[in-house]
């Protein structure tokens, strides 16, 4: 039955259009490709005098008190199977949690927090698979990287992770499914996963190795078009970009299409970072409370080093990060957007550790573009809307005859230069 209502599930999901998930930067691992990191933003606790929630205090109310105590009552007088109160306890929190109907807040027990904050290098040792987790909570392969275990094992896009080495996924946050999947070098990795594509169950067996983390490779077209394809925000790719442009320049290139298809996020001081090579000035990006007070704002720094015509290629599966950078390019008027409708996901998380060692990820802000346009839910509409044939919803190994949205960046990008 279990099975039966994932494959069912991934089918719904599939049929949206939601198999990637905004990208998140996280404030307790370094970027990687195993996983699309949170936003994070820090936040002020606000408590009374007491050390109590100011408002909100769900277990203060006497009926929930009493209900809680009743329940308890015929728990402790009826129930057959011993009582795991630890269990029960931990249920508890969860269950507050998840009372916020926001996919994206979440409760780490101590052992799961403490696991969020082991330290992570630029290179790691896992697959080589980059995933994602929409608002139905189920982990997706965006892609396996280029020459990585994960590819060389036969691990697909769109393949839907259901367990790691035996242990359900079923509700477990996605960081600590990337957690799972990396381990020590030339150890296995046991993923049990759905295959939407041809409704099939499939076990890979992935020996774990170093992986490299990079995220941006580029070519030069025809005419003199430079070629950037960006697969995530991570740390070093907004250095990435700045270094393979500049190889691009000096070969001559006099028009840019920036690749951002399929691409969940990342970090925001990356995107940032890449908006600055191509922004003279002006907002980037701004982020706002839920009572509409700005709590970050980020301008470029008049370091501009791109005066390139731009065009910038996005898909559903463009998230977060892709969306500020295109958000940035569309209100500034620095690039024209090519493609579809991009995922939608403007929103901030906080990790907020717990007295007791756990903690607590909240949403605690929303991304604004530069013309103050909340995207959350909506995504960023392309100034030129192209789809790609048969309905196909990503990019991912797609061959060139059949990449329509690329050849309308290409025409459009051509009329730019000749602008010129």
């Amino acid at each position: 039955m279990k099975k039966k209502l994932i494959q069912l599930a991934v089918v719904a999901t599939l049929a949206c259009g939601l198999t990637a998930c905004g990208g998140k930067e996280n404030t307790h691992q370094n970027s990687s490709i195993d996983i699309d990191v949170n936003d994070s933003t820090d936040v002020e606790i606000v408590t009374t005098e007491e050390n109590k929630p100011a408002d909100g205090a769900l277990l203060d109310d006497p009926e929930v008190e009493q209900k809680i105590d009743e329940i308890n009552l015929y728990i402790d007088l009826y129930y057959y199977n011993e009582i795991d109160r630890e269990k029960q306890e931990e249920a508890l929190y969860d269950g507050i949690m998840q009372g916020l109907d926001d996919p994206y807040a979440g409760y780490y027990t101590p052992e799961e927090f403490s696991e969020l904050q082991e330290d992570s290098s630029g290179e790691y040792v896992g697959v080589g698979a980059l995933l994602t987790q929409g608002t139905d909570k189920l982990v997706t392969v965006v892609r396996p990287l280029k020459g990585s275990p994960a590819e060389e094992a036969g691990l697909l896009a769109e393949d839907v992770i259901v367990e790691v080495d035996d242990k359900s996924v079923e509700g477990v946050e996605l960081e600590l499914v990337v957690k799972w999947i990396r381990g020590e070098e030339n150890t296995t990795a046991h993923l049990y996963v759905y295959r939407p594509s041809t409704q099939e169950y499939l076990d890979f067996y992935i020996t774990r190795r170093v992986v490299e983390n990079y995220t941006v490779s580029s070519e030069m077209l025809d005419d003199q078009i430079a070629y950037i394809k960006v697969d995530q925000f991570n740390e070093n790719t907004d250095e990435e970009f700045d270094e393979q442009l500049e190889a691009l320049r000096k070969q001559s290139a006099k028009g840019v299409i920036i690749d951002l298809r399929d691409n969940p996020g990342g970090l925001v001081s990356s995107v940032v970072n890449m908006c600055n090579s191509i922004m003279s000035e002006g907002v980037i990006v701004s982020t706002k409370d839920r009572n509409g007070k700005q709590t970050s704002c980020y301008k470029a720094d008049n370091k501009k080093s791109c005066d390139l015509p731009i065009v910038v290629l996005v898909n559903g599966n463009s998230a977060s990060a892709s969306e500020i950078f295109s958000g940035a390019m569309q209100d500034t008027g620095n690039a024209t957007i090519v493609g579809v409708q991009t995922y939608g996901k403007g929103i901030v998380q906080s990790v907020i550790p717990l007295s007791d060692g756990s903690a607590i990820k909240l949403t605690v802000a929303k991304y604004f573009t530069p013309n103050e346009n909340d995207i959350h839910t909506v995504g960023i509409t392309p100034d030129v809307i192209v789809e790609l044939p048969d309905g196909r919803e990503n990019a991912v190994n797609i061959d060139r005859a059949e990449d329509t949205q690329l050849d309308k960046a290409i025409e459009i990008l051509m009329e730019k230069m000749a602008r010129r």
